[in-house]
């Protein structure tokens, strides 16, 4: 190939990103000749992207308080359930059950394969929470969930705060016990662990921070250290180790020793959060205000 021929192509694929920012992968985790694609633009502000077992990626639109799912062969979105809770982040446990983040009432849901709901988590301490915002579902069935405030302008009851803080939490694989893991952070957010169970990625997007733990047997944790000064919004993780995080300028991708190695920018004002999809897991699936979004890896999602 021609170097000026080489120069065209890379303009095309900085352009099929985005016309202001320029693609970074440094180390290869990008397929050859991928092109971001615009999937739909017809909702108000996506989130929470979940994979089911078949590939297939459920998000949250949730202004207009809906599930919607994503299929990977069709690429075509359809409703999964109305009246959501107004969910944000969600995940699937190994049951097929979809965990979600029902911010309307300040709880933690259980949906099955139909839309039924149980309410798994009400309160802590008697106390209201702030407003689940994201988690995590442990190999072993236990959920880290991360609980900022956020007021809300459709909250009908008090829109103080009924905690001393914005905290990380743990509820236990049998449901019965459900503690706080890290009670100093400005503001959680985005959070991801490794199929390992033996590392956890949170994101301080208070503190523009993202910190790794190690986790312990019973679910607390343990060694916090700073990953990286950048906080995000959501995160995934790949077969690498390497860490997706989520903001203004897109997708940051760094490795396991916090270097940045990628960076994916998406023509929008906000990207919100990011998952692997399809059947082989090399689908980047990524929402992004009114939009959602996929693109083709070399590597592979890890849930």
């Amino acid at each position: 190939m021609t170097k000026a021929l080489t120069l065209i192509c890379l303009f095309i694929i900085t352009v099929s990103f985005d016309s202001n920012a320029q693609v970074i992968d440094k180390k290869n985790l990008i397929a050859k000749k991928a092109i971001l694609q615009k999937v739909s633009d017809d909702f108000e502000f996506t989130e929470g992207p979940a994979v089911h077992r078949t590939g297939d990626v459920y998000f949250t639109d949730q202004p207009n308080n809906k599930i919607i799912k994503w299929s990977f062969e069709t690429g075509e979105t359809s409703v999964f359930i109305e009246d959501a809770g107004r969910s944000n982040g969600m995940f699937f446990d190994r049951k097929g059950n979809l965990i979600t983040a029902a911010d309307m009432e300040n709880q933690l849901w259980s949906l099955d394969e139909k839309g039924n709901k149980t309410v798994l988590i009400e309160n802590f301490r008697g106390q209201r929470l702030n407003g689940p915002n994201d988690l995590w579902v442990a190999p072993n069935g236990g959920i880290y969930i991360t609980d900022p405030l956020y007021k809300r302008d459709y909250w009908t009851r008090d829109p103080e705060m009924k905690q001393d803080g914005e905290h990380l939490y743990y509820l236990s694989p049998d449901r019965i016990q459900f503690f706080r893991v890290d009670e100093n952070l400005v503001k959680p957010n985005g959070i991801i662990g490794t199929p390992d169970n033996k590392k956890l990625y949170v994101a301080d997007i208070g503190d523009d921070k993202t910190y790794v733990y190690d986790i312990e047997e019973d679910g607390y944790l343990k060694n916090r250290r700073l990953f990286v000064e950048m906080g995000s919004d959501g995160m995934t993780v790949d077969h690498r180790g390497n860490v997706y995080l989520t903001g203004k300028k897109g997708v940051t991708v760094f490795n396991p020793k916090g270097e940045l190695i990628a960076q994916i920018p998406v023509d929008e004002d906000w990207t919100a959060n990011v998952v692997f999809g399809g059947p082989m897991r090399k689908t980047l699936f990524i929402t992004a205000m009114g939009s959602v979004y996929t693109l083709e890896m070399k590597v592979r999602g890890t849930h």
